[in-house]
């Protein structure tokens, strides 16, 4: 089980299995079969280096919180209450084996829907839902919360979705953080950006729609409106060519239209650009140079800033940068969104793909209240759904469009099954609800997309009451439903090896030996100096939306991706302020909670306060309100209640949201996601969480 001792402790090595660009390696206190206390970040491990966020630091308090669940549940309730009495394991499998079979048998399979994300990275805990949901061709869902609007945007210009390696921050002059706040969600990123800073004298440059506490650490800070970095992408770009800090041997050499590109941005000046984003020129001048002057610029690109209707655009505007100035070719220069694509990763066996129907129903995870409210489109003509089965996920607090999620999920004739480790909003509205396992319960396989490593996350202790892993349900599921595939047969371990092997990599036993397998490539592969991942090995300036669209997409193109601007530029299809709705809003991610992860530990909710709007002093006392004051803020989707904080760090007119509460410590029992639309942007989908007007009042 690789635990070490130390005085009077043992430490296990595991994964965190929370965050997909950090995926830190852990040391874990390990103080009795049962019981775990400190959490480290591994300082072995050459990302990590030792270092972990404040909320898994303190993650005793989750995986030993008083409240978790331990035992299967039946509502006695009305649908929302959380009224439920305790049952037995096989009475809860017995009852949804028997009502699966029924809705299978009188509305046909893809009645039944299993939907899921990424609450486990792990993954044979994450993805062996897909599994059963290939075995009995139930409708199949296609996960749109997080990348499918960075991906396209990403791919559009780089033709793949990996980057330079991030330890090469630590040979930065540069370290350009654009729509990211790593000090809260990626505290790694921090750790390399100041060995940069300290040995180098390195200065980090970051943009964001507010001061965020990585603005706060920064050398320098350019605040934004939302959805306008594609403009501030151009007008730096224009001024790059302008001044003469275009690369044109690069250019020439690894580009496809340098000249028509540059040409394009003759009308993108930074007085175009300064009436767009807000930001005056000569802060728009101050970031060019600093680019254009400094060959090892690193452009760390975060997934704040494409959660908008125009995301992809913006992304592909903002990769191209160090395309015009050639920082690829540079140690410490270049870019990195994530290195997921570069894994290469064969996960047939845990997600029973050689099972899959391609002519079965696939439905958008953001559109779960159109779906269960029976919209035509979102059916696909299909049957309504009629179960739902969750893993992972918790769309009552984090979907879109909430009224509309609450009510497909009050209705009656939906049997909802949530496999869950609380008792969150979403499991309320179930009919069955089974505890689940945390991470260091159970063994898994990791990858990180911020870094290179192949991980194990090992089991260190016993679970407490009758909680079942993922893997467990899922395979018990199976064999009532009469499902069979090999991947059912096999242990969490054995599905790792095989994977492992299946992916042309090393077993479980030297992962096992080693703790994690450092996959990075070369230098010229990961720089792309051996030519960009499109088959005519440039960087692509003039993108093909619809091709890039198929890296994440299961449903084909979406939107209006004939709309798309083919250089990058500003497309305005934002959801722009009215007069009825005059503020630009954000749901940006608080320090210690992870989605609506961390929001039931108590040092958590103690370090954020309560649900709160940083709205600038101005706006407010335009309203008539102070600091402190409750506010009402809504939409034509519906009201959240919040308290106002003043902040003079964001621009007029935009107002943040940081974290997601439960539902219930909003007064009117609204979540955040009430405000938010659940429209499907192009080219590929995906959640506009950072892209909603709205009104501000006093209550």
């Amino acid at each position: 089980m690789n635990i070490h001792a130390k005085p009077n402790i043992k430490t296990g090595i595991s994964v965190c299995p929370h965050d997909c660009p950090s995926t830190c390696a852990l040391e874990v206190e390990v103080l009795d079969e049962n019981t775990i206390g400190r959490v480290r970040g591994a300082k072995d491990n050459s990302y990590t280096l030792g270092v972990i966020c404040e909320k898994v630091a303190r993650y005793s308090e989750r995986i030993h919180h008083p409240e978790r669940l331990l035992y299967p549940l039946k509502r006695v309730g009305p649908k929302g209450s959380g009224s439920f009495a305790r049952i037995t394991w096989d009475e809860a499998m017995d009852e949804i084996a028997t009502r699966f079979l029924s809705i299978e048998s009188e509305h046909g399979s893809e009645a039944i829907w299993p939907y899921w994300y990424a609450g486990t990275m792990g993954f044979v805990m994450r993805d062996g839902i897909d599994r059963l949901t290939h075995t009995k061709k139930y409708s199949r869902m296609y996960g749109t919360f997080c990348i499918t609007l960075a991906w396209p945007g990403y791919a559009a210009g780089v033709g793949a979705v990996r980057g330079v390696d991030p330890r090469e921050m630590q040979k930065s002059d540069l370290i350009v953080v654009w729509g990211g706040n790593p000090v809260n969600t990626q505290v790694n990123v921090m750790t390399h950006v100041g060995i940069a800073r300290k040995t180098r004298g390195a200065k980090l440059a970051v943009i964001d729609i507010y001061e965020t506490g990585t603005m706060k650490q920064a050398d320098f800070g350019y605040i934004i409106k939302p959805g306008t970095d594609g403009a501030l992408a151009c007008a730096v770009m224009h001024i790059l060519f302008r001044d003469g800090h275009a690369d044109w041997d690069y250019l020439h050499r690894y580009t496809d239209a340098p000249e028509e590109f540059r040409d394009h941005l003759a009308s993108r000046t930074p007085q175009w650009a300064a009436e767009i984003t807000g930001l005056p020129v000569g802060r728009i001048e101050e970031l060019a140079r600093l680019i254009g002057t400094t060959k090892r610029t690193y452009f760390r690109i975060g997934y704040g800033f494409s959660r908008s209707r125009n995301g992809s655009a913006n992304m592909h505007a903002v990769v191209s940068i160090p395309a015009v100035t050639g920082a690829w070719q540079h140690e410490g220069g270049g870019a990195l969104h994530t290195n997921s694509g570069m894994y290469k990763w064969n996960k047939s066996l845990i997600m029973g793909n050689d099972a899959a129907d391609r002519a079965t129903r696939v439905m958008d995870q953001c559109r779960v209240g159109e779906v269960l409210c029976g919209n035509p489109k979102d059916l696909k003509a299909g049957p309504p759904v009629k179960a739902i089965f969750i893993q992972n996920s918790n769309p009552v607090s984090v979907a879109p469009d909430q009224n509309r999620v609450k009510q497909g999920f009050a209705r009656e004739d939906l049997f909802t099954v949530v496999h869950e480790q609380f008792l969150t909003e979403t499991a309320r509205y179930a009919d069955i609800v089974l505890p689940a396992t945390m991470f260091l319960e159970h063994d898994d396989l990791y990858s990180g997309g911020g870094h290179s490593h192949i991980m194990l996350g090992r089991k260190l202790v016993n679970a407490p009451g009758e909680c079942r892993s993922n893997h467990e349900v899922i395979c018990e599921m199976a064999r009532r439903l009469g499902a069979e595939h090999e991947g059912f047969a096999l242990t969490p371990r054995q599905l790792i090896d095989r994977t492992l092997k299946d992916s042309g990599r090393r077993g479980l036993d030297d992962l096992e030996a080693e703790n994690w397998f450092d996959v990075q490539p070369d230098f010229e592969t990961a720089h792309f100096l051996n030519g960009f991942a499109h088959p005519d090995g440039k960087y692509h300036f003039r993108a093909d939306w619809k091709k890039a669209a198929g890296v994440v997409s299961k449903m084909g193109v979406l939107g209006p991706w004939q709309d798309m601007p083919a250089f990058p530029d500003h497309w305005a299809v934002t959801e722009a302020p009215t007069p009825e709705t005059p503020f630009r809003m954000t749901t940006s991610p608080a320090r210690t909670f992870l989605n609506s992860t961390f929001n039931e530990t108590p040092g958590s909710r103690k370090r954020e306060g309560g649900p709160s709007l940083l709205i600038h002093p101005d706006d407010l006392a335009a309203i008539g309100a102070s600091s402190g004051e409750t506010l009402l803020v809504g939409n034509a989707r519906g009201e959240v209640v919040l308290s106002a904080r003043a902040n003079a760090g964001q621009q007029r007119g935009v107002v943040v949201a940081e974290g997601i509460w439960q539902n219930e410590d909003h007064e009117n029992g609204c979540g955040i996601n009430t405000l938010t639309g659940s429209d499907q942007p192009a080219p590929a989908g995906g959640g506009v969480f950072h892209d909603t007007a709205v009104w501000v009042r006093r209550r």
